[in-house]
């Protein structure tokens, strides 16, 4: 029998009905194939992360800090150690989360403490720019130190009243000791806790940095930070449903940081620091501001700084647990003279006659000779401009010896002004040679030294290049002093405001011209010429070694805590100074006759040369609108040489009436000379020759003469000078 004709009414339903069948079957198995590549990538991938988070459900991560190492001087004499105190911390978000913000926990830790709640409240602040100090310079996953150095009896009722202080510990903690005080507070630096921000930016300190660690803000603390701050621990711990630890799971003991080794002789770093204070003092009873005083003691065979000084000093166990909006303000103040600044690298001031040892060489270098003879008159015009030797002083026909010896400004104010006309003057050739500023940077002025302490001014050799960029920065405000003058001067100066009015007027239509009175003023080291003490302690050891420029080093070794190995931190040379040995050789007769009968004489009348002779040179900086500076810049022994040392007393005077007399009395303590034994030993100003063989005099120095071999660190921790 024929099919019958299903009409297509029919049909269509049940066609209808089977697709609806079939996508949702396709549905299911969908559904299917999602929920079991689910459970795959949960059991799977995901497997060791959510076995990570069911273990915290049942265990607790206790960080162990880390015991920062020391930092020792070269005979292994403690400069920054460790001690240990009760401190008393707060935790910023348990704190945070109670009803009150924690107010009742604080005014209850006040009554315990005898601290007043206020300052309490100030120190668990973060710190930002509107926020006053007191106040936590972490991160808020920080322990806050709230109060140091508690009485344990404190620290137990707060131990033992848990309940009444949600939120705050009391713990020992490791804090940094300064046993020698204030001395080299600059240059060994400062600890703070780790920012919120600083975490941010590199997550990869997330794995270094324990929750109560602190790092190097300054000096040596910050350099060798990562070496000094050791790898916190971490202690697994088993807790039941109630937080009650039921055992220890694991146990990543911490690894203690290193103890560093510096080149720092404390004894004579101690030396440093009396001197320039000395003078300071004197200065300022001859009516000088002397504002700021540095020194810089290098050993001229390794280029390791051996002390580095800078007055105003602080005091910088002011950071420990915090430091008050007061004290803070003081160490930026300029009133206070910013003793948070190092001025042995980070002071820049022009180094006057000092700088006359790179120009005498540019010109030999030139084509002057050195056994020329040369004319020092009182003044020379340079293009419309007299330029004077100090005090108006003549001495004649005189060498390029005798013009070190006497310092004659004028025979240098030539060698520019002859260089600059070589040049071509106002419309110089294309490439002009500028051989003294070629010179100036070959003695590393211009640049950092590179040594191992952050923050390293650069000084500044100015040239052509430089004036330009500068006229084009300050043209707006000189134009501005060119038509309004400087009234707020006028006042009490009316002929000075009108000097600065004056100069403003060049400044603002042709600043950007390199003048004949640059490249005069440049030759000795005034004008724009700015130096740092360290860089010119570094040129004079460059001077007195042969010519070698080594990037100083306060670093020496770096010793595991346990005494198991040392990493010795080697010397690095910089480079050579480009001038010839027979220019170095004449340059050092030169040096060597300034303190016996040239501008540092009266300073060193007395002092026993022919056992240890000194080399140097005085300098008389001046800046507009201020007193001088005295610099001396010196090495000895003038025939073997050793030291290389450096003192700069900021608007104190002359370079021999202030600063010569310091250098003496550090070398007075290095050598173990007594001022009667001077008196009766010392040669006096004019006599020359100097006794060799036995009556040489060796160091003296305070703790000894500087080891070449490192400290011995035993396993607890204590250190073995070298040699015993």
């Amino acid at each position: 029998m024929p099919p019958r004709n299903i009409p297509d009414a029919a049909r269509g339903p049940r066609q209808g009905r089977i697709g609806l069948v079939v996508a949702a079957q396709a549905l299911v198995l969908c559904l299917l194939a999602v929920l079991t590549g689910r459970l795959w990538y949960l059991q799977v991938p995901m497997a060791e992360h959510y076995q990570a988070l069911a273990a915290a459900n049942r265990t607790q991560n206790l960080v162990i800090p880390a015991t920062r190492g020391q930092i020792l001087d070269a005979a292994g004499r403690p400069l920054v150690h460790n001690r240990t105190e009760l401190v008393v911390s707060a935790d910023f978000h348990a704190l945070a989360a109670q009803p009150d913000g924690g107010d009742a926990v604080l005014a209850r830790l006040s009554e315990v403490l005898g601290v007043p709640v206020e300052r309490l409240r100030q120190r668990t602040r973060l710190c930002g720019p509107e926020v006053s100090r007191p106040c936590w310079p972490g991160s808020p996953y920080q322990p806050i130190t709230l109060a140091e150095d508690v009485d344990p009896r404190l620290a137990l009722q707060i131990r033992e009243r848990q309940e009444d202080f949600p939120g705050i510990s009391a713990q020992q903690h490791a804090v940094r000791d300064y046993p020698q005080g204030q001395s080299a507070a600059q240059l060994l630096g400062y600890l703070q806790p780790v920012t919120e921000e600083e975490l941010r930016a590199r997550e990869e300190l997330r794995a270094q940095f324990s929750g109560v660690d602190q790092v190097g803000r300054d000096g040596v603390e910050r350099t060798y930070d990562a070496w000094l701050r050791g790898v916190a621990g971490v202690r697994t711990l088993a807790v039941d449903n109630k937080g009650n630890v039921t055992g220890v799971v694991s146990d990543t003991p911490q690894r203690p940081g290193a103890h560093l080794v510096t080149s720092i002789d404390a004894g004579v770093q101690k030396i440093v620091e009396k001197a320039l204070a000395g003078g300071i003092e004197r200065a300022r009873s001859a009516g000088y501001p002397a504002d700021s005083a540095a020194g810089v003691v290098l050993d001229v065979r390794t280029g390791r700084v051996i002390a580095m000084a800078s007055v105003p000093t602080y005091d910088p166990a002011v950071w420990d647990g915090g430091i008050d909006q007061a004290t803070y303000d003081r160490l930026l103040s300029e009133d206070a003279g910013q003793p948070l600044i190092s001025r042995a690298l980070q002071g820049q001031f022009p180094p006057a006659s000092t700088f006359k040892v790179s120009s005498l060489a540019a010109a030999v270098e030139n084509g002057s000779p050195l056994d020329g003879t040369y004319d020092c008159p009182g003044s020379i015009n340079v293009g419309d401009r007299a330029f004077r030797n100090y005090e108006g002083g003549a001495h004649g026909s005189i060498s390029l010896h005798k013009a070190i010896v006497v310092s004659c400004n004028t025979v240098f104010y030539r060698f520019g002004y002859e260089m600059w006309l070589a040049d071509g003057g106002i419309d110089p050739v294309q490439h002009p040679r500028d051989p003294m500023v070629d010179m100036a940077r070959g003695f590393g002025f211009g640049r950092p030294t590179g040594i191992d302490l952050p923050n390293e001014s650069p000084g500044r050799v100015p040239d052509r290049t430089w004036k330009r960029e500068y006229w084009e920065a300050t043209k707006e405000d000189s134009c501005r002093r060119a038509r309004t003058g400087y009234p707020e001067v006028a006042e009490e100066n009316p002929q000075h405001a009108d000097y600065l009015k004056r100069v403003a007027t060049e400044n603002c239509t042709e600043g950007y011209v390199w003048r004949a009175g640059d490249a005069a003023n440049f030759s000795i080291g005034q004008g724009d010429v700015l130096v740092t003490p360290l860089q010119l302690a570094n040129a004079y050891a460059a001077i007195a070694n042969g010519g070698t420029l080594y990037e100083p080093r306060v670093g020496k070794a770096l010793i595991e805590a346990d005494g198991s190995g040392a990493r010795e931190i080697p010397p690095v040379v910089a480079g050579r100074l480009p001038v010839s040995d027979a220019t170095l050789e004449y340059l050092r007769d030169a040096l060597e006759d300034v303190p016996k009968e040239g501008t540092a004489s009266g300073a060193f009348n007395g002092f026993p040369q022919d056992e240890v002779s000194i080399a140097g040179k005085t300098g008389t900086g001046t800046v507009t609108g201020k007193r001088e500076s005295g610099w001396f810049a010196s090495y000895a022994p003038a025939d073997d040489p050793r030291f290389a040392v450096v003192v700069l007393i900021s608007q104190g005077g002359t370079g021999g009436t202030v600063a010569a007399p310091v250098v003496r009395e550090i070398y007075d303590g290095i050598y173990g000379f007594a001022p009667q034994e001077q008196e009766q030993t010392g040669a006096g100003p004019g006599e020359e020759g100097e006794q060799e063989g036995p009556g040489k005099r060796e160091p003296a120095l305070p703790g000894g003469e500087p080891p070449s071999e490192l400290p011995t660190v035993r396993p607890d921790g204590t250190v073995r000078a070298p040699g015993k």
